[in-house]
């Protein structure tokens, strides 16, 4: 069972073509250099959280080329380092598509130099502030339709991560479910913020680690599942707990690198 493909796209979000618009995805055009590398980390993004589904057809080289603004080459380059990352798969005749089960395989973009790490280490430390601060409101505040909405992310997540699919866009969607309990906007714009980040920093813990994907994200997913309970009784201050082990436990992850590297 795959993962749910994005949103439909109304005709006035799609080009002539039937892409989606920059805006839907959350896509800007490039007007900078190193043109190529952003095309590639925008495609990834877009891809690790979900808004490319899995198995779903890319727009081609040339909607891609008016989306970011930029020439067919630089599209080309980028869709080569992504099926070099077996992120997609190239079909001839036909287009690019995005793997049945995306696996990549270098350190991904955000993982350039120390100060990139630095930039997804900093992001974990504002987590660790922000979220426990999230679960003790969303405790206290939840609406029935917010818990609905937290089983719904579980749920995917788990059926994700059985396939061997993507999940990242069901494990943001709890954090953000939480956010969005809490009755407080400011809190989920502050989450949202985060969500690039947090996409790049799972996926780069895959790679650091050469972890054992299944236990570990069992883990994660086991997590979860205790926040959920904490919330669903309005226990405030466990949850607020939980959370903050849950954040510490996703650095801890991160570091732990196999010693047989």
């Amino acid at each position: 069972m795959t993962p749910p493909r994005a949103e439909a796209l109304s005709p006035e979000s799609a080009d002539a073509g039937g892409a989606p618009a920059p805006a839907q995805l959350g896509l800007q055009p490039l007007r900078h250099e190193r043109f190529a590398e952003r095309v590639y980390d925008n495609l990834f993004h877009s891809i690790m959280t979900g808004k490319f589904a899995a198995r779903s057809r890319l727009p081609s080289e040339v909607e891609l080329a008016a989306m970011f603004a930029v020439s067919r080459p630089v599209v080309r380059q980028a869709i080569e380092r992504l099926r070099n990352d077996r992120l997609v798969e190239s079909i001839r005749g036909s287009g690019s598509y995005v793997s049945a089960n995306p696996n990549p395989v270098p350190v991904v973009p955000l993982a350039r130099s120390p100060a990139d790490m630095s930039h997804i280490f900093h992001g974990l430390e504002l987590r660790l502030v922000i979220e426990p601060e999230c679960a003790y409101l969303a405790a206290l505040r939840r609406k029935p339709k917010d818990l609905v909405r937290m089983e719904e992310m579980l749920d995917g997540f788990e059926r994700a991560t059985a396939n061997g699919d993507v999940a990242h866009h069901f494990d943001y969607g709890f954090h953000e479910t939480i956010a969005q309990a809490t009755g407080n906007p400011r809190m989920a714009q502050v989450l949202k913020t985060l969500e690039y980040d947090v996409s790049h920093a799972v996926n780069l813990w895959r790679h650091l680690a050469h972890m054992k994907p299944w236990r570990r994200t069992q883990d994660a997913l086991d997590e979860h599942r205790a926040i959920f309970e904490l919330i669903r009784s309005q226990d405030a201050e466990a949850a607020r707990r939980r959370m903050r082990g849950h954040v510490e436990n996703a650095r801890i992850r991160m570091l732990e690198v196999d010693p047989e590297i």
